[in-house]
């Protein structure tokens, strides 16, 4: 019964430019996106945590460390897509692209430019998080710092779902998502908590490709 808490990381400057960040080197978290972090390391702090890991990228291993793990374990396998030619690119003018409309309705037949293809993602983080829990006794907690597309997808195969439905699971900046890992099947026990019902209840924007949401889940706990 190893359970796994998905941490998405929190805001970045990317995030609040509309830009998708991919792999892209030198990303960090803006101001707002350091206060979530700070305060994932409260809400953290009320569990026991046996072990942390990390994306290797910039924007996760900061909001690792500012939440109280900076020597998080590196996690090559749960690290953000690679998003080739889209790199960098702005998400408004990425919405003109024909492949846009793939990614929304038939996300397992994408394979990105010079990137990685949305099913090689989906094999990669399932399998990923998967082994983890097997490394891991049963009774153990861990945490994972990753990136939303990855995160979507672990959620998605934990549901049951294929890859072309993971545009139904919303995961928000800095959003805290628990799978418990069973001898039959994983069980989803909560998605994207931010910290206030107010917050799981707004409106939030369209899917987009790099789990999108310039809006952050609110820092306050009730």
């Amino acid at each position: 019964m190893t359970k796994v808490v998905l941490i998405r990381h929190a805001r970045s400057t990317a995030n609040a430019d509309g830009v998708l960040a991919g792999r892209m080197p030198g990303v960090s978290l803006d101001d707002v996106g350091r206060g979530q972090a700070r305060a994932l390391g409260e809400l953290l702090s009320e569990a026991r945590i046996a072990a942390a890991y990390t994306s290797p990228i910039q924007r996760c291993r900061e909001t690792a460390a500012l939440a109280g793990f900076p020597d998080a374990t590196i996690l090559e396998g749960v690290s953000e897509c690679d998003y080739g030619v889209w790199t960098g690119a702005k998400l408004a003018a990425l919405k003109d692209e024909m492949l846009w409309a793939d990614i929304q309705a038939t996300p397992s037949a994408v394979s990105f430019p010079g990137g990685e293809s949305m099913m090689e993602m989906f094999a990669r983080t399932t399998e990923a998080v998967a082994e983890l829990a097997e490394r891991h006794p049963d009774t153990d907690t861990v945490v994972v710092f990753s990136h939303g597309d990855p995160i979507k997808a672990i959620l998605a195969h934990a549901f049951g779902m294929q890859l072309d439905d993971f545009q139904r699971v919303h995961v928000g900046p800095a959003g805290v998502s628990v799978v418990e890992y069973l001898a039959q099947r994983p069980t989803v026990l909560c998605v994207n908590v931010g910290g206030s019902l107010a917050g799981l209840l707004a409106t939030h924007a369209a899917p987009v490709v790099g789990g999108g949401d310039v809006d952050p889940p609110p820092t306050h706990r009730g």
